[in-house]
């Protein structure tokens, strides 16, 4: 295969199926969900068990990341994302299963299972990318984070009508919105295994091998010695610490807003900005990063997570939290995009699997860490102290920024006078 076979109609439906199929799984994740606090309570007996699934969730996406990565080499990018939703949708079943059978453990493997399938899917951003050349890579990242956004307004809409569905079949209402993941995670499944074709690695491969500026053949290099390279550090830094700024402070802002007894209707305004501001503009966003560079738009998200950490605590108007929770998620929209585009630069055809899984296990932990995190310090010192501690890590990645200049300085070697 040659990229010039290679025809705008192919590259637009292998996108075109990546895009449709991770709309339907955030849709079924969000969907799934909705009511898992408040089931997780109920068949665990004690409000104390409402968190236990999401963070179940989260150390499944974790495990299961780079192990996917792995497979994609092994297998391919189709099989790989189709073992993904696979698993996803057994999740979706075994969390039916549990609910009717009020089964609390049940319950918990269904969503460990569902975040394997999410440590899988979350990598769709990169098959993306690979079938693009690199002036393109950010603005299709862009639209794979895009796709978030049909998530965010589809998955909560699904699961009165899912509800209902169930009642109607004699089944517990609370089973209906896992049902309908369940269906959403096998049409998603069905369009990778049938519409990802050619697969994406040997695309990535066909575009690697008729690159000009292609370096000879090497070694593929073990993962220590690819996370020491400069460029990798900073890209992976800059997606977990806007992963771990976002959760800090986006995790706790309802509680903080409860605290000043604020509606829930106030509440689902300011985290439907948060969920604008990090999803509505990444075509935008990737745009931006194809035009300007992957480097000025991490200095962008580093600088606009500073200012909402700023905004933040100063008043709990809704006006001024809902733009500083705008900003957290834009910020993290800059990061997150920028830094898989500049990880996808960095890496070989032949490594780039391996080392995105790796790098997504790192992002899942960074999520973990901000969430269970988040409260302890919140009980210290309130939205400031949180607020703090976000602010404190931007500035850490605006310092690898700065030294990741200073090492490109360096490493430029100065012109000779003629």
């Amino acid at each position: 295969m040659t990229s010039a076979t290679l025809s705008h109609s192919t590259r637009q439906r292998l996108t075109g199926a990546l895009f449709f199929s991770q709309s339907l799984f955030s849709a079924a994740m969000i969907a799934a969900f909705t009511l898992s606090p408040i089931l997780a309570a109920e068949l665990g007996g004690s409000d104390s068990m409402a968190g236990v699934p999401n963070t179940v969730t989260l150390l499944g996406r974790a495990a299961a990341a780079y192990p996917i990565g792995w497979l994609f080499d092994k297998v391919g990018r189709r099989l790989g994302l189709s073992i993904g939703f696979a698993l996803a949708l057994a999740g979706a079943l075994l969390t039916v299963w549990a609910v009717l059978s009020a089964s609390f453990i049940g319950f918990c493997a269904g969503a460990a299972l569902m975040g394997m399938g999410r440590g899988g899917s979350d990598q769709a951003r990169y098959v993306a990318a690979e079938v693009q050349t690199a002036d393109r890579r950010a603005k299709v990242i862009g639209l794979m984070v895009f796709a978030g956004t049909v998530g965010a307004v589809g998955g909560p809409l699904l699961v009165g009508p899912s509800t209902l569905f169930a009642e109607s079949w004699d089944l517990l209402g609370n089973s209906g919105p896992y049902l309908a993941a369940a269906v959403l995670y096998a049409i998603g499944l069905l369009a990778i295994f049938l519409f990802l074709r050619p697969d994406p690695r040997q695309v990535s491969q066909a575009l690697e091998a008729e690159n000009p500026n292609k370096e000879p053949d090497l070694p593929v290099r073990p993962l220590s010695q690819i996370f020491r390279q400069p460029a990798v550090l900073l890209a992976v830094a800059a997606m977990a610490i806007g992963q771990l700024v976002m959760a800090l402070i986006m995790v706790i802002t309802p509680l903080h807003m409860n605290h000043h007894n604020h509606s829930t209707e106030s509440v689902s305004l300011v985290i439907m900005a948060h969920t604008l501001g990090m999803f509505g503009l990444s075509s935008v966003t990737g745009w931006l990063i194809d035009r300007y560079g992957r480097i000025p738009l991490i200095v962008a998200g580093s600088a606009i997570l500073i200012i909402s950490g700023i905004l933040a605590p100063l008043s709990v108007a809704v006006p001024n939290l809902a733009v500083a929770l705008f900003l957290l998620g834009l910020g993290w929209n800059f990061c997150f995009i920028a830094g898989s585009s500049l990880l996808a630069d960095a890496l070989a055809a032949r490594e780039r699997a391996q080392a995105q899984g790796a790098s997504e296990v790192l992002v899942s932990l960074a999520t973990g860490v901000g969430s269970l995190g988040t409260g302890a310090v919140f009980s210290q010192g309130g939205m400031t102290a949180v607020a703090a501690v976000g602010i404190a890590l931007s500035l850490l990645l605006v310092a690898l920024l700065f030294w990741f200049n200073r090492f490109q300085q360096n490493a430029t070697p100065p012109a000779t006078a003629v």
